[in-house]
């Protein structure tokens, strides 16, 4: 189980996250969400630990290091991949440096994207640079998946056919942390949902059990966020107060 105990990471003036908690036991799909600010990546991050912080991260009782790194995959738009290396090239390099790469897991969604096995990665488009992050980390073979807005650039049929293949391929070990503002979209494919708000938890609840109280997850978001539905009209108003002066 991975477990966060009371992680806290500042920026310079800024706090990103602040005295967080959570557990993710194997085999889960929850998806992050929060505003941008919110201390998703952050998070993320300090998991891996490409941040500092200061709390507590654990893997079955140990730190995160050397000796389990490998059972984290990462997936984000940035892009973290080797630009002149082709896709076969980065499949012949796992499979050497990861012993539980899943080659035909990566063929299935490399044909899945339709995504050109031959070329340097750089010379994919943006979409499907994030597509292939995403093949990457889905095949590395590790027990958490994080997943950092990975569809930008993304058509809304290719998302969703992704998440309806993604239902289909996760084993019982693994668990996806999928961060995005996309809630609406991926209601219908997490289990969880796990909200950050100004870098504080505010929320943490099973999406089945919404369900079964007749709430949906967007409204349930709304609520734990204080969102204001009138903050339009107040702002439109405003502008046309100020304009009749």
């Amino acid at each position: 189980m991975l477990k966060i105990r009371n992680v806290s990471k500042r920026y310079a003036s800024k706090q990103a996250l602040r005295d967080v908690s959570l557990s993710f036991p194997r085999g889960e799909l929850v998806g992050l969400f929060g505003e941008n600010g919110a201390g998703k990546t952050t998070l993320m991050k300090c998991i891996l630990g490409y941040v500092r912080y200061m709390g507590s991260i654990t893997l079955d009782g140990e730190e995160i290091g050397p000796g389990n790194i490998e059972r984290f995959a990462f997936a984000t738009s940035e892009h973290s991949f080797f630009p002149d290396l082709s896709p076969l090239g980065h499949a012949q390099f796992y499979s050497e440096h990861f012993p539980r790469f899943n080659r035909r897991r990566f063929d299935v969604l490399m044909d899945f994207f339709s995504l050109p096995m031959r070329g340097a990665a750089r010379r994919l488009s943006t979409g499907q640079k994030n597509q292939f992050e995403v093949v990457l980390a889905l095949s590395q073979g590790a027990d958490y998946i994080l997943m950092d807005e990975p569809f930008a650039g993304n058509d809304i049929f290719n998302r969703e056919d992704f998440y309806k293949v993604l239902l289909g391929i996760l084993t019982e070990g693994e668990t996806v942390i999928l961060s995005t503002h996309l809630i609406e979209e991926v209601s219908g494919f997490i289990g969880r949902a796990v909200l950050l708000h100004q870098g504080r938890v505010t929320g943490d609840v099973s999406v089945p059990e919404l369900e079964e109280k007749g709430v949906g997850l967007v409204d349930y978001v709304k609520t734990a966020w204080n969102y204001r539905a009138d903050r339009i009209a107040r702002a439109v108003d405003a502008l046309e107060e100020g304009e009749d002066r």
